[in-house]
Order: structure tokens, then C-alpha cells, then sequence
């Protein structure tokens, strides 16, 4: 089958969730089918020559659409007029819908599959058997900001959050299949018929996260893109508020922050004890060099890869009941858990202080992500669906 495979952003490199996700998707897809990539491109600076040699494998046509900043803008305020979401705004253009147009009439492709609530508007009303990957709850997690922004920042989230959750229902009805990363994300999407959405959860690579020698230089690491909202703020909770309690019982800990484009605030963190890499090539070596993982996160939405990764990497994990309810890792066993800063610092501070037990948990860990996150089991389930899609279809 011809697959039209459409994507807000290039998938590469992998430093963000949803370039890793569709990146997999694309590798394993494309062992049965005939792949047609279209990547929106907002990147001034990105190397199409490196992603493309990435991409080639596994794709029979590469086609990068760029959009260009003032027509970013423009879009956005035609967005706010209209009442629709301004990130779905955002990645709309009219020029760019064209050529999209003439992609899908020049291929000719049996299925078209969108990642992301924003290039749905590229594709809704294609009479085409289609798909639209969720992949994450945008107005949840757009809620969950608006939580804990400043004053300020409330009236405009909110109204974002409100567009969100109509446009997530609006276009529910316009694609024939629907996916999603987990049953968490799934049960909260506004739409009555939520359940006939498919959850396709994410894989980790465990030939590449596998056992890795190094010297242990940090205490602790956290990872993740460090200007992603969720990220930034779960690094300064961390940074801020958990190290301090952690340092009354270790006061030599360290903490490693890595991760690409780190926001200010995240630079404005580093100190003698906290280190803050930026990008890494090889994000393998933060892992590698540590001695506990965690993700104390407290807005977002979704799977978080980061704990896929370091469970796969063998470290013992400390995160809160949000990232690890789509996991579904048991507590004490697999995982320790904490909500509040207290309850994360103690974890922490156990871990550190009882090696053998930690070396238990890793086990357990990753004896349990490397039995429930696969990318080829996974994205053969979504194969699957799409098959049965189009012969329902016709």
C-alpha cells in the first residue's frame, strides 16, 4: 500500500517526541509499505541534507515544504480571527496546502496519515481513506500549563485550551481511523465515540539504549527537549525545589539537565552542584554517566520516551503518578513515584543511598519496558489498522 505519510516538523534530528515517534513509525511502516513523506519545515537552521540521508531509507519520496516566518505569522492572527487554535494556525499556510495538494494528485497514495492535530487541516476533507495520529490530549496539556503560568498568561491559555478542545472534537469525525499514545491520553479527548480511537504507544530502541559503559559522573539526570514547556518547568521543580532537599542528606549530589535548546530559565539553574549539557549527540552518554533517572513532571500530556530510554539504559527511575500512568510501571518495584518535592527527594535520596536496592529496581525496569515498549510491535499494530481501514473503506 502507497502510504502518504504527513508531518508538522522533519523527523530528524530525534530531539523531540513526536520526530521520534514518527520516525520509528516511518522505519517499521515502511517494511510493508510504499512511503510518500511530506515534512512541514518551520526550521530556518535545519540540515535537510542530514535528514534526508536519514529518511531515505525508508521512504520512496522525500518532500520537505517550507514555511516561511512572515506567513507564520500572518496565519496565526487569521487563526485568532477565525477561533482556532493558534498552534494549528501556526503550522497552516495556504501556499504550503497546495503544494500538498499536488503531492497527494501526483502519488496517487491509497492512505494518508497525519501526526498531530496540526496538519490535520491539510487533509480532513481528502476523499481518501486517512488517519489522524492524536499522539497527545494538546488541550490537557495546554490545561495543565494554564495551571501553573502566571496571572498574566491565564486569559490567553485558557482561550487556547477552549479552541483545543473543539478542534480535537471537530476533527474526530472527519478521519476514518484515529489513534492515540495511551488509554490516559485517549479517555481524555472530548469526543462521545473516544473509545473507537486505536492507542498506539511508543517503543524505545533497545539495541541502541542498551548497556552502555561510562563513568558514573552525575548523581541524578533528567532529559528531554529543555524548551518544551513540560520540560522546562519539571527541570526547574527539580533544580530548585527537589535538589535542595536532596542536598540536606548528600550535599555533594550532582545533577545533569540535558537535553537540546535549554530555555533561559534552565541555563539560569546550573551551578557547582547542577550542570546543564545542552545538546548531546550521543544522549546515551547522559544516561550512561549517571546514576538515577527522573522525570518529575507535572504538566503535559502523553508517554514520556525520556522513561522509556533510561529504564531501557538499566538506571533506576523516580517520576510522579502523571508520567507514569501511561507507562503503568508498578510502584516500588518497577518505579518509585512521588508527587511532591519531598516525596521525589526522599526517592531520590534512597536510591543513592541504597545501591543494591536501586540495582533492583533498574532490573525490574527494564525487564518490564523491554516486555511492553517495542517500535515494531507497536507500529504493526497500527500497520494492521490501516490495512483494515482501507478495505473497509474500499
Amino acid at each position: 500500500m502507497k502510504i502518504f505519510v504527513l508531518l508538522s516538523r522533519i523527523p530528524w534530528p530525534l530531539e523531540k517526541g513526536d520526530k521520534l515517534r514518527a520516525f520509528n513509525q516511518l522505519k517499521q511502516l515502511s517494511r510493508q509499505h510504499e512511503i510518500v513523506l511530506c515534512a512541514l519545515n518551520t526550521d530556518k537552521k535545519a540540515d535537510k541534507k542530514a535528514a534526508f540521508r536519514a529518511l531515505q531509507p525508508f521512504c520512496k519520496s522525500i518532500n520537505f515544504v517550507d514555511l516561511p516566518g512572515i506567513g507564520i505569522l500572518l496565519n496565526v492572527i487569521v487563526a485568532w480571527i477565525n477561533g482556532r487554535p493558534l498552534q494549528t494556525g501556526y503550522f497552516y499556510n495556504t501556499r504550503a496546502a497546495k503544494s500538498i495538494d499536488r503531492l497527494i494528485e501526483q502519488h496517487q497514495p491509497d492512505f494518508l496519515y497525519g501526526q498531530l492535530l496540526r496538519v490535520a487541516a491539510y487533509i480532513r476533507k481528502k476523499n481518501i481513506p486517512k488517519a489522524i495520529d492524536y499522539q497527545d490530549v494538546f488541550s490537557m496539556g495546554m490545561k495543565r500549563r494554564l495551571e501553573v503560568s502566571p496571572w498574566f498568561m491565564k486569559p490567553f491559555l485558557m482561550m487556547e485550551y477552549k479552541r483545543l478542545q473543539r478542534f480535537e472534537a471537530a476533527v474526530f469525525e472527519d478521519f476514518d481511523l484515529k489513534t492515540i499514545i495511551s488509554e490516559p491520553d485517549r479517555e481524555l479527548i472530548p469526543h462521545p465515540a473516544r473509545q473507537e480511537i486505536l492507542i498506539i504507544p511508543n517503543g524505545v530502541d533497545h539495541d541502541f539504549f542498551s548497556h552502555y559503559v561510562a563513568e558514573k559522573n552525575y548523581d541524578i539526570v533528567f532529559t528531554g527537549n529543555m524548551a518544551y514547556p513540560p520540560n522546562v518547568n519539571a527541570a526547574a521543580f527539580l533544580a530548585h525545589d527537589i535538589m535542595p532537599i536532596v542536598w540536606k542528606s548528600i550535599p555533594d549530589a550532582s545533577l545533569l539537565l540535558a537535553g537540546a535548546s535549554p530555555d533561559i530559565s534552565v541555563r539560569q539553574a546550573a551551578s557547582e552542584r547542577v550542570f546543564v549539557s545542552g545538546w548531546m549527540d550521543d544522549i546515551r552518554q547522559a544516561y550512561a554517566q549517571s546514576k538515577v533517572f527522573v522525570a518529575p513532571m507535572r504538566i503535559g500530556t502523553g508517554l514520556q520516551n525520556k522513561l522509556l530510554e533510561a529504564m531501557s539504559m538499566g538506571l533506576p527511575c523516580v517520576t510522579t503518578s502523571l508520567a507514569n500512568k501511561p507507562l503503568k510501571a508498578v510502584p516500588q518495584q518497577e518505579i518509585l513515584t512521588g508527587e511532591t518535592a519531598v516525596e521525589i527527594a526522599a526517592q531520590l535520596v534512597f536510591l543513592l543511598q541504597n545501591p543494591i536496592k536501586a540495582m533492583e529496581i533498574a532490573g525490574q525496569g527494564n525487564y518490564f519496558v523491554r516486555q511492553k515498549f517495542n517500535w515494531e510491535t507497536a507500529t504493526n499494530i497500527l500497520s494492521e489498522a490501516i490495512i483494515r481501514t482501507k478495505q473497509k473503506q474500499g
